[in-house]
């Protein structure tokens, strides 16, 4: 018999079961960024995704990922906000971590204080438009074949 190694420290099946899991601090900030993706964005799709909350109109947008809920191995400290195409992104302030990663760019919170909710806006703006000009290439794509 083979035994698949686990990804995960949890399996959430509801949105409510990870916030009960969460330390407070990182509750508070999941929570602050929530707020601020449904204010921004109101038709985002949120849904579980590797159990943590990934957003989406077209294609991924966004991500919260709390460091409690592990991946591999590994958990950490805040709670990480990431853009899937952020290399798409224009981040002239440099904002955004880059890291190892080619596509996926991020930042890590360890207080609702460090969030700059003005500029997080911004870049969940120009996330969604660049959402919906790949969704509308693909669509033109599609229609020449």
């Amino acid at each position: 018999m083979e035994v698949k190694k686990q990804i995960q420290n949890v399996r959430f099946n509801s949105m409510s079961e990870l916030l009960g899991f969460l330390p407070e601090d990182q509750l508070e900030i999941l929570e602050d960024l929530r707020g601020l993706i449904s204010d921004t964005l109101p038709s985002i799709k949120e849904k579980l995704s590797f159990n943590v909350p990934f957003y989406k109109q077209h294609k991924g947008i966004c991500y919260i990922w709390p460091g409690a809920v592990s991946w591999g191995s590994k958990t950490w400290q805040g709670v990480e906000f990431g853009f899937n195409y952020g290399n798409l992104l224009a981040d002239e302030a440099q904002y955004l971590e880059r890291g190892s990663r080619k596509q996926v760019y991020n930042k890590r919170f360890f207080s609702t204080k460090e969030i700059n909710h003005e500029l997080l806006i911004a870049y969940l703006l120009e996330a969604a438009e660049i959402d919906e000009l790949m969704h509308r290439e693909k669509l033109s794509n599609q229609r020449k074949r």
